[in-house]
């Protein structure tokens, strides 16, 4: 299901398999064999967090060779709830402001940009039809999920039965301290915490995935959290830091 790979350096995990009958490329990438220098050592893929441009841009060039793709199609990420619909192909890289899911129909390939937020992809096999959208708890508040489940089915005729679903590494129940849960978290959100004030956000994804139609069986989490483990970009962990990249894609 999961196929850990490194090339040139650079260490990813495709989890491609995931879906049933492939047609999908779903890969992230861990933060090694990029230019970035600390605090983004080294493959950092944001040019929001204090970097500098030419190194993001090098690094971005190293992940389009490593999977043989053109250009990649990026979002501002304001931890909103706009989604972008993509029905065109792009000659060159493109980040758009102000969204933070996508959802597209072409081979374009589309990347978020995490330091503990979840990249959710999301595949309808039937329509051929691909989103990924980043999740922070700002998201699940604003029910970014269920407004790109929307937008795939609205303007893409997908069934969310048909759909399949994947949460990237990302913060784990094990480090999501969250104080101020009172205040900022809806009532129903609160089923999700542990022990001492610990969030299970990806629990709150799968929640709000079935919720939306998916079937359990078709919700799929990475166990991996991006605070313990040091391959990936954390801002809980370190603050200034970089951020890493998933990689979405149709495949022909």
């Amino acid at each position: 299901m999961q196929n850990q790979a490194c090339r040139d350096g650079i260490f990813y995990q495709d989890y491609s398999g995931i879906f049933k009958g492939g047609g999908i490329r779903s890969v992230f990438f861990q933060r090694h064999g990029g230019v970035s220098r600390t605090p983004y050592d080294s493959l950092n893929v944001s040019v929001n967090v204090g970097d500098r441009g030419d190194h993001v841009g090098e690094n971005r060039q190293r992940i389009k060779k490593v999977l043989g793709i053109p250009s990649l199609l990026s979002l501002g990420q304001v931890h909103g709830d706009q989604v972008l619909s993509a029905t065109r192909l792009l000659p060159e890289d493109r980040e758009v402001p102000g969204y933070d899911a996508i959802v597209s129909n072409t081979t374009q390939a589309l990347m978020i940009q995490q330091a503990d937020c979840q990249a959710v992809t999301l595949f309808d096999p039937f329509m051929k039809v691909a989103a990924v959208a980043h999740v922070g708890w700002k998201g699940s508040v604003n029910g970014i999920l269920g407004k790109t489940i929307d937008v795939m089915t609205r303007e893409f005729s997908c069934q969310p039965a048909d759909i399949i679903g994947v949460i990237s590494p990302s913060l784990g129940a094990c480090c999501a301290e969250f104080r101020g849960y009172r205040t900022t978290l809806p009532s129903w959100m609160h089923r999700f915490k542990g022990n001492n004030d610990y969030f299970d956000f990806p629990a709150i994804s799968r929640f709000q995935l079935a919720e939306c139609g998916l079937s359990p069986v078709n919700i799929h989490r990475i166990e991996i959290c991006t605070r313990c483990d040091s391959n990936y970009f954390s801002f809980r962990r370190d603050q200034d830091t970089g951020r890493f990249a998933t990689v979405v894609a149709i495949q022909d």
